[in-house]
């Protein structure tokens, strides 16, 4: 009688949290694309300014920035107060910028060289801050899911396993 209760609490958990998943968790992996690259005109003396914005565009403080010519770190520096930041000696080339959960591909141009459709800072989307540990934790559909399923599963679990009156 017990394993029969345990059974249909699991089977209901399961079912608790194939509800709660979004197809996107289900679905098949999608394939890598790679992400279009921006050309950005470096300021005299090689250096390159950006910003690190989040979803709304508001600049986001205190952000590692990092920048990789392929996979060599080659500078690295934090954001201000309004989310900027600059990088010196660079030389043109593509460069990948990472800032928090986000990042770009640039390619680089000297101040003379550079094409008139260049622009002159590098813009990184992060989908959150410096404080976004927490928050992109309980953005996460799978963490939500299992909270969920627990408070399913816990109750259902705790009623079983008392022993039944006749």
């Amino acid at each position: 009688m017990k394993k029969g209760r345990f059974v249909r609490g699991l089977v209901v958990s399961l079912a608790t949290l194939g509800v709660c998943l979004p197809e996107v968790v289900i679905a098949a992996t999608p394939q890598p694309q790679m992400p279009a690259v921006v050309d950005i005109a470096l300021a005299d003396g090689g250096v390159l300014h950006g910003q690190v914005v989040d979803l709304q565009g508001s600049g986001v403080t205190g952000v590692p920035v990092s920048v990789k010519d392929k996979d060599r770190d080659v500078a690295g520096t934090t954001t201000t107060a309004d989310g900027r930041f600059a990088v010196q000696g660079l030389k043109g080339g593509v460069y990948q910028v990472a800032a928090g959960q986000g990042q770009g591909v640039f390619r680089l141009w000297t101040s003379k060289a550079a094409p008139p459709s260049a622009q002159k800072d590098a813009i990184v989307y992060t989908q959150f801050g410096s404080g976004g540990g927490l928050k992109m934790l309980l953005a996460n559909p799978i963490v939500i899911a299992g909270v969920v399923a627990t408070a399913v599963a816990v109750p259902i679990a705790v009623a079983n396993s008392r022993p039944s009156s006749p």
